[in-house]
């Protein structure tokens, strides 16, 4: 069943939005309603199936606390490529 919506939105956005949805051939309501389809729901991790393997492998590795990820991965990219 279709309702209605009204929403309050900076004209600049609306029509960029409708120029995109003219674009794609589709209507504003039906991009509008395939974005909030994709929303998660409240507790996404219900939805969440993890594989055997994913599963035998959750725990078991613990890393350090103070562990800066950004700075590994940045030392470790720049060892493979550079």
């Amino acid at each position: 069943m279709n309702a209605k919506l009204t929403l309050t939105i900076e004209q600049a956005v609306i029509d960029k939005a409708k120029k995109y949805a003219k674009e794609k051939e589709r209507s504003l309501s039906d991009l509008i309603e395939s974005y909030l389809k994709t929303l998660p729901v409240d507790n996404p991790q219900d939805e969440i199936e993890l594989t055997p393997i994913v599963k035998s492998l959750k725990g078991t590795f613990s890393a350090p606390e103070k562990l800066d990820y950004k700075e590994e991965l940045s030392n470790s990219l720049s060892e493979k490529y550079l």
